[in-house]
């Protein structure tokens, strides 16, 4: 089975850039991390995961080192990649290049992979954001290096891929209250739960808000939920409760080329959380 990534309609209709959500499906890993993870990482075999990068960066036509990720921590750095990484992965949770044939990806296992483009000004970015990362700026700072390189945020759009959804995001007060002390209209995203020291957090909608609050044009995360869905995604959370030693990483990741429209073999989604 090759690697079947989900679009986003937003940024398949842009002309000259290709991008994809990728699922668990489509690689070699077992056990665990059966299929497609991506994860240097993580405790998989490392040629199992050397391979499932060859075959991500083989769907967007481009060589394994092209696809370049960053060693991520939850942060709100933002690195621009003007070539392949010439060793280590650089630490960071954003990565922003104009290079056609450039791959810039995300990993995620639950956390928010975004996916931004300005086509007219030939900018694209990956972040990975998790609620740190997204709360500490994470999006304001990628959205910033692609003004740097000459984006425009009016003409930006963005897709929010798969991640932990708000029916399975359950938290606890101290997490609300990281929030409401760094702006109390994030309580908004938070929902009650039957325990009174529980509430659901929304991690795409707060997503979104800060893509709207950089000022991008258009946004939507696709619907899909990491928790949720066994098949087709992997969660940190869920490996959590059911007592799994690891879990594997998603890749999301965007290029710049001269093709336009969806490429062989995606499916594109345009979910009510779509604001274009």
């Amino acid at each position: 089975m090759s690697p079947t990534p989900i679009q986003s309609s937003l940024l398949a209709a842009l002309p000259g850039v290709r991008h994809g959500f990728f699922t668990r499906q489509g690689g070699v890993s077992r056990g665990v991390y059966a299929a497609l993870n991506v994860g240097i990482g993580s405790g998989d075999a490392a040629e199992d995961v050397t391979e499932n990068r060859r075959r991500a960066a083989a769907w967007f036509g481009a060589e394994p080192q092209a696809l370049v990720t960053a060693y991520q921590t939850h942060s709100a750095a933002a690195l621009i990649a003007e070539a392949p990484w010439p060793g280590e992965r650089p630490q960071g949770d954003a990565v922003v290049t104009t290079t056609a044939g450039l791959v810039c990806g995300a990993l995620s296992a639950d956390c928010a992979p975004v996916l931004i483009a300005d086509a007219e000004a030939g900018v694209v970015a990956s972040a990975h954001a998790g609620w740190r990362g997204a709360l500490s700026g994470v999006i304001a700072a990628a959205v910033q290096a692609m003004q740097d390189l000459g984006a425009q945020p009016r003409r930006m759009v963005a897709a929010i891929g798969p991640c932990i959804g708000p029916a399975s995001y359950e938290v606890g007060l101290e997490f609300l209250g990281a929030f409401t002390e760094a702006d109390s209209d994030f309580a908004r995203f938070f929902r009650p739960v039957a325990e009174a020291d529980k509430r659901l957090f929304d991690l795409p909608g707060f997503v979104l808000e800060q893509l709207r609050r950089a000022g991008v044009a258009k946004t939507e995360w696709t619907g899909h939920d990491t928790y949720a869905d066994v098949a087709l995604f992997y969660s940190n959370r869920r490996a959590v409760h059911r007592g799994e030693a690891d879990y594997g990483r998603l890749l999301s990741a965007i290029t710049l080329t001269g093709q336009t429209g969806l490429a062989p073999g995606a499916t594109a989604v345009r979910s009510p959380g779509d604001s274009g």
